[in-house]
């Protein structure tokens, strides 16, 4: 039974799983078998998603996917929630994984649940410009320096373009996430804004109100930075759910939907904590210190 609920978990459809029992066993499992053994998870990965978070995290990383699931006799795009957090032993840890709407309100009540499970010690947020996760944020962690993922800033760049630009002028604009400080990256935004502002103005303008969220990431330490200036690690996790859900294509319901997901989420938060450490935070630490010595 536990090698039939983990085939499905590898991303083997129901299908697959009854042909596979069938030619193995010589009977066959009907696909409602196979998702009774499955859910059988559901007491595991209820433990995972509500278990106590007793070590502060400094480093939150939030973004949502979508799978589709029906409802009401159609089908619709359910959102996934998902938040990872970064411990001061420099590991990577997924803290939450929840099916809801992509809206303010829910983004609310999925950072208020973390509270309540004990998230603290937040001190720095990456997350996509989501008008309602960006109020969540400010409501619930008050605290904590937000950084807009400049992958999705230089795609929402496109909007502000016309069709036949010209690529250096993003390809300019890119390089600006490169530079050693914020000092250095306004000087060339600068030069950046003189070169192109007559030819794309509704660009330029655009980058001149909103970029400064873009350069949060310039107060930690270099090290960080490739890490920590986009949600592409998120993003990564991402792409390999959706290479296990591919096979499902349409999820039964919403609750299967998650029950796959954070089975994914459990084999992923596993594998990292056994890996090597995916950031050095004594170089946090370090800044922290230089920082709070150049502001005594």
């Amino acid at each position: 039974m536990a090698t039939l609920a983990e085939m499905y978990v590898q991303g083997v459809s129901t299908r697959k799983v009854k042909a596979i029992t069938e030619e193995l066993c010589g009977h066959a499992f009907s696909a409602s078998a196979v998702s009774a053994i499955n859910k059988r998870l559901d007491e595991s990965l209820d433990a995972f998603a509500t278990r106590p978070l007793a070590e502060p995290f400094p480093c939150l990383i939030l973004d949502a996917r979508y799978e589709k699931v029906r409802e009401g006799g159609g089908v619709m795009s359910q959102a996934v929630l998902i938040a990872i957090g970064i411990d001061w032993d420099g590991r990577r840890q997924i803290l939450a994984v929840k099916a809801n709407r992509e809206s303010g309100s829910s983004w609310k009540d999925f950072l208020l649940g973390l509270r309540r499970r004990g998230l603290h010690g937040v001190e720095f947020v990456v997350a996509d410009d989501h008008a309602g996760l960006r109020a969540a944020i400010r409501e619930v962690l008050p605290e904590a320096a937000v950084q807009r993922c400049y992958v999705h800033f230089l795609r929402n760049a496109l909007d502000h373009l016309p069709r036949r630009a010209d690529d250096d002028c993003l390809q300019e604009l890119r390089w600006l996430y490169d530079r050693r400080d914020v000092e250095e990256a306004r000087r060339d935004l600068a030069a950046w804004i003189a070169k192109w502002g007559d030819r794309y103005r509704k660009l330029v303008d655009w980058v001149e109100e909103t970029i400064e969220d873009t350069f949060t990431f310039y107060r930690l330490p270099r090290q960080h930075h490739k890490h920590l200036k986009s949600t592409n690690m998120l993003e990564r996790l991402n792409e390999e759910i959706k290479r296990r859900t591919h096979v499902v294509r349409i999820f039964p319901n919403t609750e299967a939907c998650l029950r796959l997901v954070r089975a994914l989420a459990v084999e992923t938060h596993e594998n990292w904590l056994e890996a090597h450490r995916y950031l050095n935070m004594n170089d946090l630490r370090e800044h922290k210190k230089t920082y709070l010595r150049q502001a005594a």
